[in-house]
């Protein structure tokens, strides 16, 4: 196919609401928030893989709250610290800090969850 024919194909296809980046962005986003519990640093990283332009990524990314990223993180941390709160502090550390950083959450954000799960300062 040349390059005008799909041109012109693609270009129907977003007269007729079927392609639309921003759309597939939003329900993606909430898609992997809800059922693998994905950071906003990996959703972004996912959407840029699937050839999202970068201005819809930011868009899209800045709909979601700081705190509820947080918050889906602290969710994650505390079932995990529920299985394993018998092991020694070092390997719950290590565990928890793996379980985040594999969804994509920051060291910052693994350290505030520990000291707020462990109680320490």
């Amino acid at each position: 196919m040349d390059e005008e024919t799909a041109s012109a194909v693609l270009d129907n296809l977003e007269l007729q609401g079927l392609l639309n980046d921003l759309e597939f962005a939003g329900l993606w986003s909430e898609s992997r928030q809800r059922q693998k519990k994905l950071s906003k640093r990996t959703i972004a990283q996912e959407l840029r893989t699937k050839g999202v332009a970068q201005d819809i990524i930011d868009e899209t990314i800045s709909k979601i709250d700081d705190e509820d990223d947080y918050q889906m993180a602290y969710g994650l941390a505390e079932k995990k610290f529920r299985s394993c709160s018998h092991l020694d502090n070092e390997v719950i550390y290590r565990r928890i800090s793996s379980l985040l950083a594999r969804k994509g959450f920051n060291h910052s954000i693994t350290a505030r969850i520990m000291r707020e799960l462990t109680g320490a300062n």
